[in-house]
């Protein structure tokens, strides 16, 4: 049994990860095509909408065929919640997927590089998400899509955390809160396996049934001084309870 297992942990492993392929490229004919075409709101608008009902429904096929069991019940305030920095800690590359699967107007600070990727970059242009490779253009982008209402999903880690339970924050979520004046929404994500972070290789089974509860975090005026806020969101995305690293198997 304990063999069969874990031919069934491989086997989930490549239906997850070509099931997320199968969904990006299935849309990537349609966001090369419309985007060029609509007007710049009604193309983010479309593709926002787009990346969050296919996040969902990845979701879904992971719980159903790959034994994950996800409670993201807290992100379904958020919507209503109108313009919002989320920041969230990032102990896996599912953390983006899992937010961004119940927020239908969000943008994400994202790595320059993915623009340029087969599977995300057409349909990530075409919902607006932004570049994290110039502070400045950073931050003036995102006030703008605050601005216009969306909401703005950023992991101030800078990249997956590589010493649990937080590396240190940048301060870039902090500065955009303060000049879009909007309030700052912390999430804790955590996950019963490191599966899919820093030190886990992406052709690494998981280790199965594979857990995960985003919780709501403190949520912050944008105040005062921008290491203060940010020391403050530091503070509360440490409390999130992640598991160490291991060695593999």
């Amino acid at each position: 049994m304990k063999l069969l297992w874990r031919a069934y942990e491989r086997l989930a492993m490549l239906l997850g990860l070509g099931g997320l392929a199968v969904a990006c490229l299935g849309w990537l004919p349609f966001a090369l095509v419309l985007h060029p075409f609509l007007p710049r709101q009604r193309a983010r608008h479309l593709g926002r909408r787009a990346i969050q009902r296919g996040f969902r429904g990845y979701v879904w096929f992971l719980e159903r065929c790959c034994a994950c069991r996800f409670d993201l019940t807290a992100l379904d305030s958020l919507p209503a919640a109108g313009p919002l920095v989320v920041v969230a800690n990032h102990p896996s590359l599912l953390d983006a997927v899992l937010i961004l699967s119940r927020l239908p107007n969000a943008v994400c600070v994202m790595k320059a590089s993915l623009l340029d990727n087969i599977l995300f970059g057409a349909g990530a242009r075409m919902a607006g998400y932004i570049a994290n490779d110039a502070p400045l253009k950073v931050v003036l982008e995102s006030r703008q899509a605050l601005q216009e209402g969306a909401q703005l999903v950023i992991f101030p880690e800078g990249s997956r955390t590589g010493n649990f339970p937080l590396d240190p924050c940048q301060a870039t979520a902090a500065l955009i809160a303060r000049r879009a004046g909007v309030p700052v929404q912390t999430v804790l994500i955590e996950f019963s396996s490191p599966y899919l972070g820093k030190v886990w290789p992406l052709f690494r089974p998981p280790r199965l049934p594979l857990r995960c509860q985003v919780r709501l975090g403190q949520r912050l005026p944008a105040e005062g001084d921008v290491m203060a806020l940010t020391h403050a969101l530091e503070n509360i995305l440490r409390s999130a309870r992640n598991p160490l690293p291991a060695e593999p198997r």
